[in-house]
């Protein structure tokens, strides 16, 4: 598995994973599954799209900076 930060991608209204300052997931689709890092545990979810994008089972506002593993 690797661990990186869930970032907007460039030129595209998806989110992303970024792993390195070079180094990218290269874009999530509705439905990819991962694990967030809340609260110092990992919790296991999938990632959708609405108004917005967000994460099954996680309340969060926002999506950028949450780290993950994939």
């Amino acid at each position: 598995m690797k661990t990186g930060v869930l970032v907007p991608q460039k030129g595209t209204d998806r989110m992303d994973i970024r792993f390195s300052l070079t180094e990218y997931y290269g874009g999530l689709h509705c439905g990819d599954v991962f694990e967030v890092k809340v609260n110092g545990k990992w919790i296991p979810t999938r990632i959708e799209f609405g108004r917005d994008w967000f994460l099954v089972g996680i309340k969060t506002d926002n999506l950028v900076g949450l780290i993950v593993r994939i």
